[in-house]
């Protein structure tokens, strides 16, 4: 086992460790995922210095490639006479995820250290769920990459129906039933490029090597495009996504909006733009032109909401459509931008959904108008929230100006294939939902923290603890390291994104 497979299977390894705990021990099994995300957060540092130590004289060679160049790879044979190898290895934009989601599931940890319902079982199908989701960002066999996709789609079912609130059966059937169709949509699209590549191997570069017929990625590249925007928030697919936020406990929303919607964008690029470049040259504007619908309603859907989660997933549907718009843009800027959203809507809703279920287990409500005057009583967490809605509205020097930025500028600089004048509407339509986004987010916060304090109950409430400050305190941290030295996650990610654009080419 090589760093790689380290970095999936420690999870998992938790994951036993914690199911060989006894239940009534529930202070040592959050002790033991404590520790088990906190060395996987280490090895995740190990990972990315050893990356850019092996990586960094190959980035101005990669300037003219057409074919990604993976590192620190781990192969051998798995299933040798359908041509399934088991096969990791990681670039610039893997490790970006990777440290995204090592943040994630360390400070969702910490913020569920107070879940006593079952907390054997939760703390297991969390971190198996996280195993699947490293999988994903490391494979580079399509089949292990499916595998592993399954994996981290699967237990969202049993973590929002047994732990969530609400209506959280009809939540959970929801997601699976439209997450389980968007699974059909991708595995019928890597059989048919199996099947086009001959049906010698699931390596994703030597698929990317195989000439396709145009008309065969014409109908191929929808089918991958939207199995994974289905996860992705895309309009008119998202619909699952409001209610699965809502239902689910804080970390499972935490990793909900902060990781699982970022595989949605991640495969989307990675086996539908990289494999089929003439897919996306072909089906660009109509898919762009959804992901504009998604911006827009996505900031009002927001701004009419009551309750504090479902505000939020209203705001990451709006948010997502940035990813995709910025990926459908074809051209480094746009890719790059949504490599960089992913990682600051990651990160920032994290720390929303985080503060959400912290303030709920003190208030006992998330309708915001029951709120009111909680900056005079909760001050760490008044200042995450303003920071985090700050980052959400594109204040520059937090994350979300850095990576809102260079998606819009993609809009209008545009590309070979495509009309300019259609991009650059597009672009102006989504670059107005700015104003909307300002207007809830400035808006909600007002009504949750300004003013007297509506409830008389709320003044005895106390702020926040040793790990709820750990865990809001890493997020807030890195969306203000990423807004003031945003140079570093770009230049990890820019020259991984050359071969994508050159295939364009």
């Amino acid at each position: 086992m090589g760093i790689l497979s380290w970095i999936v299977y420690i999870p998992f390894i938790t994951a036993v460790f914690v199911v060989f705990t006894p239940a009534p021990k529930w202070y040592l099994i959050r002790w033991i995922s404590t520790v088990g995300t906190g060395i996987h957060l280490i090895l995740t540092a190990v990972l990315t210095w050893k990356y850019w130590q092996v990586a960094s004289p190959d980035f101005s060679s990669m300037k003219t490639a057409t074919l990604t160049k993976l590192y620190l790879v781990e192969r051998f044979p798995w299933f040798e006479s359908w041509g399934i190898d088991y096969y990791l290895g990681v670039d610039g934009i893997s490790v970006s995820m990777i440290i995204l989601t090592s943040i994630v599931i360390f400070t969702g940890v910490m913020a569920s250290w107070h879940v006593k319902n079952r907390t054997k079982e939760f703390y297991v199908l969390l971190l198996v769920l996280v195993t699947g989701v490293f999988g994903v960002f490391v494979s580079f066999d399509i089949f292990l990459f499916f595998v592993f996709y399954e994996l981290a789609v699967l237990p969202m079912y049993l973590l929002i129906g047994i732990w969530g609130t609400g209506p959280k059966e009809y939540s959970a059937m929801k997601l699976t039933i439209m997450l389980m169709a968007g699974s059909a949509l991708i595995l019928i699209g890597f059989l048919a490029l199996y099947n086009g590549a001959g049906g010698q191997t699931f390596d994703l570069l030597e698929l990317s090597k195989v000439d396709y017929p145009k008309s065969f990625q014409i109908w191929v590249f929808p089918l991958i495009f939207v199995g994974f925007g289905i996860l992705g928030a895309l309009y008119p697919f998202h619909t699952w996504s409001p209610d699965g936020h809502a239902s689910a406990p804080t970390a499972v929303s935490m990793l909900h909006a902060g990781v699982l919607m970022k595989l949605g964008g991640y495969g989307a690029l990675r086996m539908g733009i990289y494999v089929l470049p003439e897919g996306a040259k072909y089906w660009a504007l109509f898919f762009m032109a959804l992901t504009t619908i998604n911006i827009i309603y996505g900031a009002f859907g927001a701004v009419m909401q009551k309750d504090l989660k479902y505000f939020t997933a209203y705001s990451s549907v709006s948010h997502c459509g940035f990813v995709l718009f910025g990926l459908v843009t074809l051209n480094l800027i746009g890719m790059k931008g949504a490599v960089i959203q992913m990682f600051s809507h990651g990160i920032m809703t994290a720390l929303f959904f985080s503060l959400i279920g912290m303030v709920y287990g003190r208030t006992h409500t998330r309708i915001i108008d029951d709120m009111g005057g909680l900056a005079k009583i909760m001050p760490w967490f008044t200042t995450c929230f303003y920071v985090g809605g700050l980052a959400s509205l594109g204040l520059p020097g937090l994350s979300g100006f850095v990576a809102e930025s260079h998606v819009f500028l993609a809009g209008f600089f545009g590309n070979p294939w495509h009309d300019l004048g259609i991009m650059r509407f597009l672009t102006i339509l989504a670059t107005m939902s700015i104003v909307v986004t300002a207007v809830y987010v400035l808006r909600g916060l007002a009504k949750v923290f300004q003013g007297p304090i509506k409830n008389p109950e709320f003044a005895k409430l106390t702020d926040a603890d040793i790990t709820e400050r750990i865990s809001t305190g890493v997020l807030v941290f890195t969306m203000a390291a990423v807004g003031m030295l945003p140079w570093y996650l770009i230049d990890l990610i820019e020259s991984s994104l050359m071969p994508f654009v050159n295939r364009l080419h």
